[in-house]
């Protein structure tokens, strides 16, 4: 069986999937804090999760997206 020539090797793709997910969980952890009321106001989107701890995470999701994909992987050659 022949072997594929993917442009990214197993560590990228492990590398990129970690990321999406890091980067989902940051936006999940952006969401929430509406009123119930629409003409109320609801201090909880102001939450230190929301206005800090989700900006970083999504960060490091991007970052780890950026990694995984400028990685050069082990077992591929460069062939010119």
């Amino acid at each position: 069986m022949a072997k594929k020539d993917f442009a990214f090797g197993r560590e990228n793709f492990i590398l990129i999937a970690a990321a999406v997910i890091i980067i989902a969980v940051g936006f999940l952890l952006m969401s929430g804090g509406g009123s119930k009321d629409p003409s109320g106001f609801n201090p909880e989107i102001f939450s230190t999760r929301r206005i800090v701890i989700a900006p970083v995470i999504t960060l490091v999701g991007f970052v780890t997206m950026i990694f995984g994909i400028l990685r050069n992987s082990k077992n591929k050659k460069v062939t010119e």
